[in-house]
């Protein structure tokens, strides 16, 4: 099985990973990761705006489905040893499209109140996250682009979800929503 993962900045995609990757056994494979080491060989400096350029030129250049086409090859082997692998982070329709390709794959979106989700940014401390709270709703803001498939467009990839979780309360409930959706 894979999972493709999206959602809104800070909502608790890595969370989600994280648990099935430690409790239900999947092995992880990060946009975020393919990204920067995008950003990094072309020596660009690791800013949020750096990597959505760099992602957006990826897709432009490969196509709109590029970063999850990818992931998804890489999981190949793994899948092949009959693990399951979850993909995260989807932010473009086309990725969202070819992740539904794939036999029994499934999208999870999660999202959360945005000053909840600014909190949760500024409590990583990474080096993409210490921004204003204005800073973080345009950033968020810039990755809806309806118009151009080789750009994120988190808003219209949350609404093609399989499940939505709704991340607002405790670890339990976003764990019980996750259980929820994998018995489904």
């Amino acid at each position: 099985m894979i999972i493709g993962i999206t959602g809104t900045i800070g909502a608790g995609k890595g969370t989600v990973v994280e648990y099935l990757v430690k409790e239900k056994g999947f092995v992880h494979f990060s946009a975020r990761a393919l990204i920067l080491e995008e950003v990094k060989k072309r020596g660009l400096e690791v800013s949020r705006e750096n990597t959505t350029k760099v992602a957006d030129g990826l897709r432009a250049a490969f196509g709109p489905e590029y970063i999850a086409r990818e992931l998804c090859r890489r999981a190949a082997d793994i899948q092949k040893q009959g693990k399951n692998a979850v993909v995260e982070s989807l932010r473009s329709v086309g990725e969202i499209n070819f992740i539904r390709t794939i036999p029994g794959s499934k999208v999870f979106a999660v999202d959360a109140d945005p000053q909840i989700r600014y909190r949760r940014v500024q409590s990583r401390k990474t080096e993409l996250d210490q921004i204003t709270f204005e800073r973080f709703l345009a950033q968020e803001k810039a990755e809806i682009n309806p118009d151009d498939p080789t750009k994120g467009n988190l808003s219209a990839c949350i609404q093609m979800a399989d499940v939505i979780f709704t991340n607002n309360t405790s670890f339990a409930d976003l764990v019980a929503q996750v259980e929820c959706a994998l018995t489904s």
